[in-house]
């Protein structure tokens, strides 16, 4: 098969790079690389079968690029991933998310693409008054730009399914964790914790740290979008979690369990607007896709720690 993964430099789309190579299949990564690192497609882009372009969506029609490969299955990743920023500079935020969207849904029609595997986001399009675990059947409130530009991104998908016949899939994922995770991005907590741990460096805990969210692992989300590329799910969202609640704190303490860090937390005001609760329902991917978390928190903060520990002995190296 033939796949484009946009947004493939980063953190999820070069893990899910990797799974769509180790399947044999054939990759064109499409980043415009300000936020992916070209460095996460290495091995990738050395061992042949996979090609990197670097695009804007914003400003550059990626329809020729799409044309020429032809890809099977469009693997669409590449967004605004900041809360904040969005917040900031919502028309930005929109131009990339909801522009770019459609940028990449009419290039995949022209193509002759079969399907659009869309990220979503299970973490922001629900709101913050739903219940967790939250299913799909809840109905979307989305309080900032950026959830407002994923639930646009899906209807627009799902417009271009029923009018241009391009079918689509949406994964909406917790919050994401594992190997590669940028730790100064937006949701990535595990990231910013283990980083700072093994550097010996402070870390924060804001409130009474009992605020939780769904922790999932980047394997077990780049098997969503996998299993969301056959036929089944046409015009589905798929919510992608645990189920599990895991407050601040705990996190936190297991963090310092694999990382053997013994300070304490400084502790900062609870920020305006947090969420206090939030986990997937995931009962739908399990029943249409087969779909089920593999590897549990603790596992996977283990092998995210070891890979941030090889990356800073790496580093040291350099810099030595």
């Amino acid at each position: 098969m033939h796949a484009i993964v946009t947004g493939g430099a980063g953190f999820i789309g070069s893990t899910l790079v990797d799974r769509l190579r180790a399947d044999g299949h054939r990759v064109l990564v499409v980043d415009d690389l300000s936020r992916g690192r070209e460095s996460n497609l290495t091995a990738a882009l050395d061992e042949g079968g996979t090609d990197l372009e670097v695009l804007d969506l914003r400003y550059d029609d990626p329809t020729p690029i799409f044309t020429r490969f032809a890809p099977e299955v469009v693997f669409h990743l590449a967004a605004q991933i900041d809360v904040r920023v969005s917040v900031d500079d919502p028309a930005g935020d929109a131009s990339t998310n909801i522009l770019g969207t459609i940028a990449v849904a009419r290039a995949a029609v022209t193509a002759g693409t079969r399907k659009v595997v869309f990220a979503s986001s299970g973490g922001a399009i629900y709101g913050s008054t739903a219940v967790p675990p939250v299913a799909e059947t809840t109905p979307v409130a989305p309080v900032s730009p950026y959830a407002c530009s994923k639930v646009g991104g899906e209807m627009y998908l799902d417009s271009f399914r029923v009018l241009q016949g391009l079918d689509c899939s949406h994964i909406a994922p917790a919050n994401v964790y594992g190997p590669r995770q940028d730790p100064h991005g937006e949701a990535g907590v595990v990231a910013v914790f283990a980083r700072a741990m093994l550097d010996a460096a402070p870390t924060t805990l804001f409130g009474d740290g009992g605020n939780t969210r769904d922790y999932v692992y980047v394997d077990d989300v780049v098997e969503a979008f996998v299993a969301a590329s056959g036929t089944a799910g046409s015009g589905m969202r798929f919510n992608i979690g645990t189920g599990v609640e895991t407050s601040d704190r705990d996190l936190h303490a297991m963090v310092a369990r694999a990382t053997g860090y013994t300070t304490e937390p400084q502790w900062q005001p609870a920020r305006s607007g947090d969420v206090r609760r939030s986990a997937l329902d995931a009962g739908l991917a399990r029943k249409v896709l087969g779909w089920s978390p593999r590897v549990d928190l603790a596992e996977g903060i283990a092998r995210t720690v070891d890979w941030f520990r090889a990356e800073r002995g790496a580093d040291a190296l350099v810099g030595g």
